[in-house]
């Protein structure tokens, strides 16, 4: 018999007679098998059984290609396609389960898991043990063990007995009596036959255990309806006062299915309501300029050094309440916007003895760019990060609370959960929003929770859900639908045209026919090549900067001194205008007030009177108002009339008066002052006490330098050295590329053939396939190659390295001198020299191999 038409017996040998193409698709959907190259198919086949790598590929399995591993592993095995097409169709053949299973089947052939012709189809081993709920009960889909199983310690007397009660003959041995009773238990109409003469409470025991679990508690004196199921086999017994149900019982019981429920087709995910699609881009760019905002804010608040660090590392409860309420947003959502500046590299710890967070140098640079390009830098880090905002506030392995910008808030399956629901979202119809719940489902078909690695919770399901929210909070959304923007930073194609009926008005309810609608398949992968990423990127920046406001250079100046800037203000304008008066509201428009300490803080700014009039009026589109005219004059005259230095601190004034009515302020006594001259008071303060002090006293001193001018007081930024963004942490190995694909199956192929290749007799040389290396005298190895150069034949040599590792290798020689050989090495795919004294022998191959 031919090579190709033997049946492979072992996983390893399944995957021999794969072509390269097979070899790839199941490199590709198991990356961790390439890391590192195993050295041969043998290996690779050993390493897709291990319990890691078989946990990985069952977890990634979808809903009805998991529930066929699992008809499988309740199989006989090994099983051939219609008897496990049997268990998943039922006896009435479900047709949606029919057109589903061939698809499962390839599936799971090609990632390993499952091995053999149609005639002989096997599980992998270890996925068969994960696939079991427990010890005690193996069988992942609810049924007992078979009749054989259940009968191997019983008595040969108590079957005969059995078999007798069933109807069935007497036979000579327990095998044939066994054999006997499967076949009456797997035979429908006989079995139908059977049930009929139960009793009916006997019939309701059976209901009560055929989908599990199938054990059940017996007395010693058990019920005539009991009695009546144990001694035609119905129910067996396997320890005292327990019974089990045979699993060709309850398979006929349950119609052939080895499942309650089969689910071939995902469920379809559900819109809620539906949006005009430019309403929807609008309101997404308008949550992408809040973000914009929203960020700077942050860091403005952090400029002069942000909160200290905890010695944990992260934010401490009582900070991210104070950022909460300088950003006015709930802590959840602060430590959103927290999470994201962090992850997109604009805030780090500074690293000093004293450390604290503070922004970075990149922040400098990312302000400076348009603000189409600064959302989506801010949205890439998103989408790419595997911190998950989320957790903060929850409780970690050791019940140690989790903080922002902390450590544990890792979750390396967050970007693939991302990615994927933005991607059902669009699927909907153009506009449309999802129905959550719907969406949950479908994402639970897709991957659906396992035993086999069991969690306290349902981490996909939240992952999905804080994706929405912070999808919407980003600008990604607008009204709970995906954005123009949002589709091209996904590398999404657009959409040919508007699938849905667009409403008069925003938040319509979609149609029955709208909301019943599956999601079509969009199965496009995320970007993976910086040029794709960076094209992917450009998209959405040309996409998005339309939608933007455009910057304002002018406010609108009122009576009761405050601005309005009626939209975003041009980055000098908002800069200087956030120094000389304080912000009231912030919203569509954002109110500012001016009062006494504001213009103060211009003044120490190094403004003067004329300079700030001079802004106002070039910068407002309303004449300034008197009040506020006033109020400049007032404190600039003010300003500077007292000059403070240090004594330790002193007070200089022209005016006397002024020096009179401090001295005569009871509230000056704690700062110990006394008059040196008439225009000079020292005092046993520091000078910024002193200057605090007076201020709230009333008056307006400016501080004074050595030489008696006044110091401009400007807010310093703080800075850390320059940090790179936290890197994601990956969820296993990465998908190779097509490069490295290919050299990995050369390498494979390669390895196996020095493995595997038959090699000639020879009683010096070990038997062939035995893993003995050739041994060979000096003399016989020179020869050998020399004649092999000559013929250009391969041959078999045993190696050992340098090192000290043995290996075997077909190689190929060249050319053979000064001690040396060179040749063609089949094992590494490339031209290599050898030192002669450093192999152990030399084999040639058998005919059909040289």
């Amino acid at each position: 018999m031919s090579p190709e038409t033997t049946a492979p017996r072992s996983l390893a040998e399944a995957l021999r007679a794969r072509d390269d193409a097979s070899l790839s698709a199941l490199l590709r959907s198991r990356p961790d098998l390439i890391t590192p190259v195993p050295t041969d198919l043998t290996q690779l086949a050993t390493r897709a059984g291990t319990r890691a790598s078989v946990v990985r590929a069952l977890e990634r399995l979808d809903r009805f290609t998991l529930q066929t591993a699992e008809a499988l592993a309740v199989a006989r095995e090994p099983a051939t396609y219609d008897e496990l097409l049997g268990l998943l169709a039922g006896d009435d053949g479900d047709p949606a389960a029919t057109a589903a299973f061939p698809h499962a089947l390839a599936t799971l052939r090609e990632q390993a898991l499952l091995w053999g012709a149609d005639d002989r189809l096997r599980l992998v081993r270890t996925a068969r043990e994960l696939l079991a709920p427990s010890p005690q009960h193996p069988s992942p889909t609810g049924l007992g063990p078979t009749v054989g199983e259940a009968t191997a310690g019983m008595s040969p007397g108590r079957i005969q007995e059995i078999v007798t009660a069933a109807g069935l003959a007497t036979t000579h041995d327990s095998v044939s009596a066994v054999a006997s009773l499967s076949a009456l238990f797997s035979d429908r109409s006989r079995m139908s036959a059977l049930l009929d003469e139960a009793p009916a409470e006997a019939v309701e025991v059976l209901s009560r255990l055929v989908w599990g679990p199938p054990y059940g508690q017996v007395t010693a004196e058990p019920a005539p309806h009991l009695r009546w199921l144990i001694a035609r086999g119905l129910l067996l017994p396997t320890a005292p006062g327990t019974v089990v149900l045979p699993r060709e019982v309850a398979l006929h019981l349950r119609a052939g299915r080895a499942h309650r429920v089969t689910q071939p087709v995902a469920p379809a995910v559900e819109a809620a309501t539906v949006h005009g699609p430019g309403a929807v881009d609008t309101a997404a760019a308008g949550q992408a300029y809040t973000t914009l905002a929203t960020v700077e804010e942050l860091l403005k608040d952090w400029h002069e050094g942000g909160p200290p660090v905890l010695r944990a590392g992260g934010l401490s409860v009582r900070d991210l309440k104070r950022t909460a309420v300088a950003l006015d947003v709930p802590e959840p959502v602060a430590a959103f916007w927290v999470e994201l500046a962090y992850a997109a590299g604009l805030v780090a710890s500074d690293g000093e003895a004293d450390e604290r967070y503070a922004a970075t140098p990149a922040y400098d640079t990312w302000l400076e760019l348009p603000a189409a390009e600064r959302w989506a830098r801010l949205a890439s880090a998103w989408l790419a990060a595997t911190r998950t905002a989320g957790l903060v506030g929850g409780r970690d392995a050791k019940d140690r609370t989790l903080s922002a910008l902390g450590p544990g808030l890792d979750r390396s399956s967050a970007p693939e959960v991302r990615h994927r629901v933005l991607t059902l979202l669009a699927g909907l119809p153009e506009g449309a929003s999802p129905d959550a719940d719907s969406l949950l489902a479908r994402l639970h078909w897709e991957r659906p929770s396992r035993a086999v690695r069991p969690a306290p919770d349902d981490l996909r399901a939240r992952l999905a859900r804080w994706t929405l929210s912070e999808a919407e909070l980003l600008g990604v959304t607008g009204r709970g639908a995906l954005s123009a923007q949002g589709r091209a930073l996904l590398g999404l194609p657009a959409p040919a045209g508007a699938t849905a009926t667009e409403p008069s008005g925003p938040g319509d309810k979609l149609p029955a026919h709208h909301k019943r609608r599956a999601v079509p398949p969009v199965t496009a992968p995320p970007p993976h090549s910086p040029a794709e990423q960076a094209a992917a990127t450009a998209r959405a920046v040309a996409l998005l900067a339309p939608l933007l406001p455009e910057p304002l250079d002018h406010v609108l100046l009122q009576a009761d001194l405050t601005a309005v800037a009626p939209g975003p203000l041009e980055r000098p304008l908002a800069d200087t205008l956030g120094v000389l008066a304080d912000v009231e509201s912030k919203g569509g428009a954002t109110v500012y007030r001016f009062t006494p300490a504001s213009v103060r803080r211009s003044l120490d700014a190094g403004r003067s009177a004329s300079d700030l009039h001079a802004f106002l009026a070039a910068h407002s589109r309303t004449p300034v108002p008197q009040p506020l005219a006033y109020l400049i004059d007032d404190m600039a005259r003010r300003h500077g009339h007292l000059r403070i230095g240090a004594a330790s601190a002193y007070v200089r004034c022209d005016d006397e008066a002024v020096l009179n009515e401090i001295l005569a302020d009871k509230r000056s006594q704690e700062f110990g002052l006394r008059r040196i001259a008439p225009t000079v008071l020292v005092a046993q303060a520091d000078p910024t006490t002193l200057l605090a002090g007076l201020r709230t006293m009333g008056f307006a001193p400016a501080a004074e330098s050595a030489e008696g001018d006044v110091l401009i007081s400007r807010a310093h930024a703080h800075r850390t050295p320059p940090r790179q963004a936290p890197e994601p942490v990956p969820d296993g190995p990465p998908v190779p590329d097509a490069t490295l694909l290919g050299a990995a199956i050369r390498a494979i192929r390669a390895g196996d053939l020095a493995s595997t290749a038959p090699r000639k007799e020879d009683p010096a040389a070990g038997r062939p396939g035995d893993g003995t290396l050739p041994r060979t005298s000096s003399a016989e190895t020179l020869a050998t190659m020399q004649a092999a150069v000559m013929t250009g034949e391969a041959v078999w040599i045993g190696y050992v390295n340098a090192e000290g590792a043995a290996s075997q290798r077909v190689i190929a020689p060249i050319r053979v001198e000064g001690g040396f050989v060179t040749a063609y090495d089949h094992t590494a795919d490339e031209v290599r020299t050898y030192p002669l004294h450093r192999v152990t022998g030399v084999a040639e191959l058998a005919e059909d191999q040289s």
